[in-house]
């Protein structure tokens, strides 16, 4: 599990106001992904996601006004969510029967001479 955190999007930040989310809770989500809009007193930026996972839940309502490093949303790791699934049962293996080879060898038979017609 890890915490998605306001970030600091310039060397003056104190805090941003959170504009929307572009995920849900349930989401799958990798690093890298643009997961919110933050408006500073500059800009409006999408924020990244700096770990891949699930998204757990959205900690901050948009229109809130956070300091940098509040946390915003909680990430669960892959294995994390995987492991309170419950696991799909395997499937059953499907008996086959084996193929059939013929082990009969195929006996050629002898060439013939070809007949001739008798000479006159």
């Amino acid at each position: 599990m890890a915490e998605f955190t306001m970030p600091s999007l310039g060397a003056d930040m104190d805090e941003g106001l959170l504009v929307e989310w572009l995920v849900s809770p349930g989401d799958p989500v990798t690093k890298g992904d643009v997961v919110a809009v933050v408006e500073t007193d500059k800009a409006a930026i999408e924020v990244e996601c700096f770990e891949s996972g699930t998204v757990g839940s959205l900690l901050v309502e948009p229109g809130a006004r956070v300091p940098v490093g509040t946390p915003l949303a909680v990430i669960e790791s892959g294995t994390a969510r995987g492991a309170r699934k419950a696991a799909p049962a395997p499937a059953a293996p499907v008996a086959t029967a084996a193929p059939v080879v013929e082990t009969s060898p195929e006996v050629a038979e002898p060439a013939r001479p070809a007949a001739t017609a008798p000479a006159r």
